[in-house]
């Protein structure tokens, strides 16, 4: 191997999908020049242990020294933090939005509880099923009833399974998210029965901290949380938000040595970054997300390519969602298969049928770029070979200033 592989790794890497690649995949996004420097500061190098506890004999708030800085870096992410989603209390330790779920997961259940989330059939995260975080924490998980047809929960429903099997905890947010919740009758059904409701931004965080999609904790969310890297455009991380003092002291009790050691300071202090920026241009980025998620579902609806719910608008978030039935019947093909194509001509899809708009518009794309893309998203779903066109789309592009 040579000496420079890895370089030369990451040169290749940034060439293809950051010059050559138009991204349409929802869970991913570009991060700030001013970020992404900060992930290589001296920070990568430096470690911190906050004990706030007796060790050893002797209190100690932290175990280590030469961190002066970093603490100040933490405190003022967090203070970020509050102000973008006007929360009493933010967490920016978790290393990523599971680990943030498992968290807040932890923080509000004890072994033998039962947990109710949206089932992985209809675009639920994964995790929350059985064989996932219940089963590590000695959780019994639960399905909420869901209306395929509009996709979103079936509401009536959902609040009687609450009423009836009272579980301790109820999650909201998916990963295959296009229409926000409706949630005083959810909320109302908890109250009930003393159950506490969470909700899972991770795909709709950077929504949220702009004013669109929805105000979870507003809405009656007892804690939100997610990843940092979807819509909201910062390094790979996760958060967790709430208004109870109450539970962000259970959330801080499960942190270090519990479900964490050390908290990545780079990240943190990239993560800040991001939501400096997000304070200024998160409206005007958020909206935008929405628009293009509209126009574009659209405009491929109008070339042939299967986009769901054109009845409800396509979407209310940076997602939208092909029909996999529909999709094989036209072009013959897996939706595994359809994303290994549509790869061969530098548009980056996942393997489930979700396209996503936040990267595009990170990059600086509005509604008027989108029927070109249209064009060369439907050529290439054809079986036509058009990378050259799409590099060349790509390269009429570059961050949008406006947005950090």
């Amino acid at each position: 191997m040579k000496s420079t592989y890895f370089l030369d790794s990451m040169r290749a890497q940034e060439k293809w999908r950051i010059e050559e690649c138009i991204n349409l995949m929802p869970s991913e996004n570009q991060t700030s020049p001013q970020a992404r420097a900060l992930l290589s500061a001296d920070f990568v190098n430096r470690y911190t242990l906050t004990v706030n506890a007796e060790y050893a004999g002797e209190y100690m708030e932290n175990s280590y020294r030469g961190t002066r800085i970093t603490t100040e870096i933490e405190r003022k992410a967090e203070e970020l933090a509050r102000e973008v989603y006007g929360c009493k209390y933010a967490c920016v330790e978790p290393l990523s939005g599971h680990i943030a779920a498992m968290i807040a997961i932890v923080s509000t259940t004890s072994r033998g509880d039962k947990v109710l989330a949206i089932s992985e059939e209809f675009g639920g995260y994964d995790g929350y099923a059985q064989k996932y975080i219940p089963d590590i924490v000695g959780l019994r998980a639960g399905k909420l009833p869901f209306e395929a047809s509009k996709w979103n929960l079936d509401y009536e429903a959902a609040a009687a399974q609450i009423r009836r099997q009272k579980p301790k905890v109820v999650i909201l947010g998916a990963s295959l998210i296009l229409f926000p919740y409706d949630m005083p009758p959810i909320k109302e059904a908890c109250d009930g029965v003393g159950a506490t409701l969470l909700y899972d931004g991770s795909h709709v965080m950077g929504l949220i901290a702009g004013g669109e999609f929805q105000k979870p904790l507003r809405q009656g969310a007892d804690i939100l949380y997610g990843s940092t890297h979807k819509t909201l455009p910062g390094p790979q991380g996760g958060i967790v938000l709430t208004d109870s003092k109450e539970m962000d002291k259970a959330i801080r009790g499960n942190l270090t040595w519990r479900l964490m050691d050390n908290a990545h300071w780079n990240r943190i202090a990239s993560l800040g970054q991001t939501l400096l920026e997000m304070r200024r241009f998160g409206p005007a980025y958020a909206r935008q997300v929405v628009r293009n998620s509209k126009r574009l579902g659209k405009e491929l609806k109008e070339r042939g390519v299967p986009i769901m719910f054109e009845e409800l608008g396509f979407s209310e978030s940076h997602q939208l969602l092909m029909d996999r039935r529909a999709l094989k019947a036209r072009y013959h093909l897996t939706v595994n298969d359809f994303a290994n194509r549509m790869e061969r001509s530098n548009l980056i899809i996942d393997a489930v049928g979700r396209i996503g708009t936040c990267e595009l518009t990170r990059i600086g794309m509005k509604e008027k770029h989108l029927p070109e893309l249209a064009d060369l998203f439907a050529a290439a779903a054809g079986g036509k070979a058009v990378k050259k066109q799409v590099k060349a789309l790509r390269n009429q592009f570059d961050m949008d200033f406006r947005y950090r």
